[in-house]
């Protein structure tokens, strides 16, 4: 699949005509054999991870043993199959020591990378002029999956109830590279997302502006799909998954932020959690995961990172009459290991 996916790729390239101004004719018509060679490669297909791997194994397994007991084979192949690891990766904060590691190296310490709280405003503040803007605050405030964001309906926001809520019923994913819509990944994933105030503005602005692009369109003579979804096309059709990916990407590198993954705002939403004092089990209820331990495994590490700014915090915050100012550090000097938006500047931290 990979092999595949780097042919696609390299064809893409080939076929794309880069310089200003229309091609000449020798190089359309050598354009246009490089198209249709594209046009009968297999679309892109995702890979599996490890964890996909093992869950196959274990199903064939579990299958294979099934009919050594129903006398039908005498040989579980599946057993002998060694596989890598399945241990998931875990969350690390994108520290100011970390992040300057990455510019000297450009290395990123682990698949999953948080960004601290003035990270993810900076990069909420580039992003805030963009038409998906609300679909990048959703996400990284309150951990929507990709394809649940995407495939949110109107029919499912509730925005003038107490409390204000999403009802997770629907996402789209992609199936090679066509996007279906589909029920969310896990029985625990259909359930509502409640929203906080800033939230429900944001998405109330939103809503507006998808109403007058639509009327823009209809002025125009233009065609608009109502398909009832909260994010769009400009023409109202389903926003294809990797269009919101690759729009991240773009606001990230113009932000000069370090990288993460659209997926890792998801994580980031996790994060949020401790940061407003809530603990493992308050974002394994807000990421909406089948068990703690899912939370935990990926988690807890990030979790211990904050955990030190807590530690020092609560120390300092006890005051003191007999101990001297040379004896220990001031409570504002108290060096802060964690994502306090304070103690980190706002363009790299």
């Amino acid at each position: 699949v990979r092999a595949e996916n780097a042919a696609r790729r390299e064809q893409e390239q080939r076929a794309k005509w880069s310089r200003p101004g229309r091609p000449p004719a020798k190089e359309r018509d050598r354009l246009a054999a490089e198209r249709a060679k594209l046009a009968e490669m297999k679309p892109y297909r995702k890979t599996n991870g490890p964890a996909t791997r093992h869950a196959i194994r274990r199903t064939l397994r579990t299958a294979l043993n099934a009919a050594i007991a129903q006398q039908l084979i005498t040989f579980n192949a599946a057993a002998h199959v060694e596989l890598g690891s399945s241990a998931r990766p875990k969350g690390l904060l994108w520290t100011a020591e970390r992040v300057a590691r990455w510019r000297e190296t450009a290395v990123v310490p682990s698949p999953v990378m948080v960004w601290s709280p003035a990270q993810l405003g900076a990069f909420l503040d580039e992003a805030e002029d963009h038409r998906l803007y609300a679909f990048y605050h959703l996400i990284a405030h309150h951990g929507l999956r990709r394809g649940e964001g995407v495939g949110a309906d109107w029919a499912n926001v509730h925005l003038d109830v107490e409390p204000p809520r999403i009802d997770v019923l629907t996402e789209i994913v992609v199936d090679g590279w066509t996007p279906i819509e589909t029920a969310p990944k896990t029985d625990s994933s259909m359930s509502a997302v409640m929203l906080d105030r800033e939230t429900v503005a944001v998405l109330q602005e939103h809503r507006a502006r998808q109403a007058a692009e639509r009327a823009e369109h209809l002025k125009a003579g233009k065609k608009w799909t109502d398909t009832g979804k909260v994010f769009t096309t400009e023409g109202g059709s389903w926003l294809h998954p990797d269009t919101v990916s690759k729009e991240f990407k773009r606001i990230v590198e113009t932000a000069g932020l370090p990288p993460i993954n659209l997926r890792d705002l998801r994580h980031g939403a996790a994060a949020l959690v401790k940061a407003g004092g809530g603990d493992i089990d308050d974002a394994s209820k807000k990421l909406r995961h089948s068990t703690i331990v899912l939370t935990a495994d990926t988690y807890m590490r990030l979790y211990q990172e904050y955990e030190q700014d807590l530690t020092e915090r609560a120390a300092a915050a006890v005051p003191r009459a007999r101990r001297g100012r040379g004896s220990a550090p001031a409570a504002g000097s108290i060096p802060r290991q964690g994502p306090s938006a304070a103690s980190q500047p706002r363009d790299t931290e």
